[in-house]
């Protein structure tokens, strides 16, 4: 039987201070900045969990719902929602806290698919998971309709090469 590991300990918190060269034109921070964290952040999460390299295998879903601008804190959660043999999806949360107020406000939610591998690039089984809090369990009880779905995409992806 595989082994199984509560959500908890792949838990991952990182924070970020939003920089004049991280901003566009209208002072807030990059879509594509943010991105970059959530990537960063998902991959060390999975690592946690596998204690192993991982390479991303897709973001399944990135929700931009508010932005931050040059002075605030963003902080980026991450935590494994569920498995397969040898995938891990993340989900990460953004927020962003206001330097003047203080306030927190959730700036951007994505789910990533995380592949364990070994040093040669070959997959590599990883322990299950079990979710903890509500909003892990709800995420975890979706899980085989996003595989479901990602693997959709996958086969139109491979249909519609150039």
């Amino acid at each position: 039987m595989k082994e199984k590991l509560p959500a908890s300990i792949s838990k991952t918190i990182q924070t970020k201070l939003v920089l004049p060269p991280d901003t566009n034109h209208m002072g807030t921070v990059f879509g594509g900045t943010v991105l970059s964290h959530i990537d960063e952040i998902a991959a060390i999460t999975a690592m946690k969990h596998s204690n192993t390299i991982v390479v991303t295998a897709s973001i399944d879903t990135v929700n931009f719902l508010s932005s931050a601008k040059v002075g605030d804190i963003l902080i980026l959660e991450g935590v494994v929602i569920s498995t397969g043999r040898t995938s891990m999806e993340v989900y990460v949360k953004v927020e962003c806290q206001h330097l003047e107020t203080g306030e927190r406000t959730t700036t951007t939610t994505a789910i990533l698919t995380m592949v364990a591998v070994d040093r040669d690039g070959i997959p590599t089984e990883v322990p299950d998971v079990t979710p903890e809090t509500n909003e892990e369990k709800n995420l975890f009880q979706n899980a085989q309709a996003r595989k479901e779905r990602r693997l959709q995409m996958r086969e139109f992806s491979k249909e519609h090469e150039a």
